[in-house]
């Protein structure tokens, strides 16, 4: 993983990997005792590569992510106990939140236009915070990150893309579905590649359809 130059670490992370780890095995408690009253999507493997990224990130920039998304909201400082609500009713793959600033969003590419634009507005507000797209190695295949990208780089927008490629669409791995892949990463793009911990959804101790 390479941090781009133009970045600079902003803050210490206080959590640390063994947080992460814990609070994803209490959301699995709770999910395989039926407490969740829907689909979760856990994260695990990548622990290492998204503390380091978080040095990065400002308390008061905007952070996109996908249906993965408790890692990045709890590193960005959303509070433990409300993230576990929206989990535990149901809204793991939509959790959102105006302070801190957090979006995910369980749509495959979704939240990358809406980065786009909150980007442009911070750029026309002159702020001197950015954001941060979180996206998986098959969103990064598509052909929206690639305009946006072409987009943010064209009108010079505050918006820093993050590829977490674990090789999965869902349970569909991405090399075969290009029919192999030789992927070129733009030196402004953060990529990293993990392995991941977890079924696309649940625990794997359920069976998955």
């Amino acid at each position: 993983m390479k941090i781009p130059d133009y970045l600079k670490k902003k803050r210490k992370i206080e959590l640390t990997e063994k947080d992460l780890i814990d609070y994803e095995e209490k959301v699995k408690k709770y999910y395989e005792d039926a407490k969740i009253i829907a689909p979760v999507h856990l994260s695990k493997g990548n622990e290492q590569e998204i503390l380091e990224i978080f040095q990065y990130v400002d308390k008061d920039d905007w952070v996109f992510s996908s249906w993965r998304n408790h890692f990045h909201a709890l590193l960005h400082g959303l509070d433990p106990d409300i993230l576990m609500e929206d989990i535990i009713d149901g809204r793991s793959m939509s959790t959102n939140s105006i302070d801190p600033k957090f979006y995910s969003s369980s749509i495959v590419g979704g939240i990358i236009p809406i980065a786009v634009g909150t980007a442009k507005a911070l750029k026309l507000k002159k702020s001197s915070n950015r954001v941060w797209c979180f996206i998986g190695d098959m969103t990064f295949e598509t052909g929206i990150f690639y305009e946006a990208h072409k987009y943010v780089n064209n009108f010079d927008l505050p918006l820093q893309f993050v590829v977490e490629d674990n090789n999965l669409s869902t349970n569909t791995p991405t090399d075969e579905t290009w029919g192999g892949i030789k992927r070129q990463i733009p030196a402004d793009v953060i990529y990293y590649s993990y392995e991941r911990g977890y079924p696309h959804h649940g625990t794997g101790n359920w069976v998955l359809f």
